[in-house]
């Protein structure tokens, strides 16, 4: 399939889907989320693929919706454009498959709610994040209000929503809104190592250990941990499961 906004492509176990817009920033406009849609759920429907790194070249990972097309939307138009958002975007947290968030430079309005979908978010130390709705008169329609105090906590989503204040790696990086920073130059190297690591691990333990972190937001302690014994068991059963684990303890 040809895309316009994007290419994919996969080299040992890892999927890479790269946003690399004709013009010079990664913008979310209605054709580059259907892209995305598509391109996710051939990497997804992959078997080969056992992890997909969600990119973008250029200066920008993205930067939010194209404000050009939105200033044509009615009431009915920004929920449809919403909800096309919000599909990716639980496309990509229900999906078995790890997703890592390569954030190589600007990730901004829609774009930070792009990578907050992202399961591991990786930034190089140019990276430079913001949701800036505020200045525009706008909040996000993505998710964000909801996802950001769910990560770093109610205090510091009101200073990023009410401030519109752009962070760099370092502040970005304790704040939790990334998980590692490397340096630019070997950004694109450590993301492959990253992603190839990951790639190795059993992809039945690796769904299982999604799901769950991601139940752990919704769901009281005692059932997590009965869902938790229930995927326990459930791969512990498997043959391959319990051989590599004997075989582990034996060293």
């Amino acid at each position: 399939m040809n895309f316009t906004y994007l290419s994919l492509q996969v080299e040992a176990q890892v999927g890479y889907l790269t946003l690399k817009s004709p013009e010079r920033f990664n913008i979310l406009h209605s054709r580059c989320i259907g892209e995305l849609r598509q391109g996710l759920s051939i990497l997804l429907g992959d078997p080969d693929v056992r992890c997909v790194v969600l990119g973008g070249e250029g200066e920008s990972f993205a930067v939010g919706a194209n404000i050009a097309e939105m200033e044509g939307f009615g009431p009915e138009q920004g929920l449809a454009f919403s909800e096309l958002g919000s599909a990716l975007f639980r496309q990509m947290e229900e999906a078995d498959t790890p997703i890592i968030g390569a954030l190589g430079g600007i990730a901004m309005g829609g774009g930070l709610d792009l990578a907050l979908a992202c399961d591991i978010r990786l930034a190089s130390d140019r990276v430079r994040i913001a949701h800036p709705g505020a200045k525009l008169g706008i909040i996000t329609g993505f998710g964000g209000t909801q996802k950001l105090p769910r990560l770093i906590g109610r205090n510091l989503a009101r200073e990023v929503f009410m401030t519109a204040a752009v962070y760099e790696a370092d502040k970005a990086l304790a704040m939790d809104l990334v998980d590692r920073v490397f340096p630019h130059e070997q950004f694109a190297a450590r993301v492959t190592d990253y992603a190839r690591h990951i790639a190795g691990q059993d992809p039945a333990a690796l769904a299982y250990a999604k799901k769950l972190i991601n139940a752990a937001q919704e769901i009281d302690l005692k059932n997590g941990q009965l869902l938790e014994l229930g995927a326990f068991s459930t791969l512990f059963s498997s043959g391959r499961a319990r051989a590599t684990a004997l075989a582990f303890l034996a060293g």
